[in-house]
């Protein structure tokens, strides 16, 4: 599977799933365009990059600012001359029950989960149409799919992108552009490092692989989504949670 010759953008690439994301779809080949808030850890991911032979550079890039996206995207394209694939990754969590959930909370998660991923996906349109191949890869979530207690606002952010998923894959099917989403279940990352042990392990027993996914898992089914051999694969939700969910 190479992704020779394709240029990535990679939202959220700072850590975590969009680092992995990031180091994946370089070890295919892809050079990619690393966009985040935190200017040093990108710096340190192009490092890694290019010190392995592959070709990155980074975007600092706050995704509810549509300005900044709009800037990010278009210096991203005057580097590379491209953009053939694009990982909206970029997301966040304010946890609270929905009686105490404040505005603020709720307008920050889909803003940064939901509106920037339909601000950036308008961004590659144009190109991506011009040139007739294109792969979108939204990483949504399970709760997006069955919902949790506690995050009313990140499980709707994460339905949305579903929505938003099916939506653009029927609009764009016809000019070889796909669009597709990943799904992941409990995966170990900074965003769930905080729960507390007896949380872990009751989520561990409900996953019938028996284990915590890693951002590597993630990373692997967005590098098959953006890669050719998923070519006949559109407005689909692949699933990467260890069979926490099925069906």
């Amino acid at each position: 599977m190479s992704l020779s010759g394709r240029v990535a953008f990679v939202t959220g690439a700072s850590q975590g799933i969009g680092q992995a994301c990031a180091l994946e779809l370089a070890n295919h080949g892809a050079a990619v365009a690393l966009a985040a808030r935190n200017q040093e850890k990108l710096d340190q991911l192009v490092q890694q990059i290019t010190a392995s032979g592959g070709k990155a550079a980074a975007f600092s890039l706050d995704v509810t600012d549509e300005a900044q996206i709009k800037s990010a995207f278009k210096a991203a394209i005057a580097h590379f001359s491209k953009i053939d694939i694009l990982v909206n990754n970029a997301g966040i969590t304010r946890d609270q029950l929905l009686m105490r959930m404040k505005r603020a909370d709720w307008d920050a998660v889909l803003n940064t989960n939901l509106t920037s991923a339909y601000l950036c996906i308008q961004q590659v349109i144009g190109p991506m149409l011009k040139q007739r191949w294109g792969r979108i890869v939204n990483v949504t979530s399970i709760f997006g799919q069955m919902g949790q207690a506690g995050q009313a606002n990140y499980a709707s952010s994460k339905a949305g992108l579903i929505g938003l998923t099916m939506a653009v894959a029927r609009e764009l099917a016809s000019r070889n552009i796909t669009c597709n989403a990943v799904a992941p279940g409990f995966i170990d990352t900074a965003m769930t490092s905080g729960l507390a042990d007896d949380l872990k392990q009751n989520a561990v027993k409900l996953i019938p692989l028996g284990r915590v996914g890693t951002p590597q898992d993630v990373a692997h089914a967005v590098a098959f989504l953006a890669s050719e051999e998923s070519s006949y694969i559109t407005g689909h939700v692949l699933n990467v949670n260890g069979g926490m969910l099925m069906g």
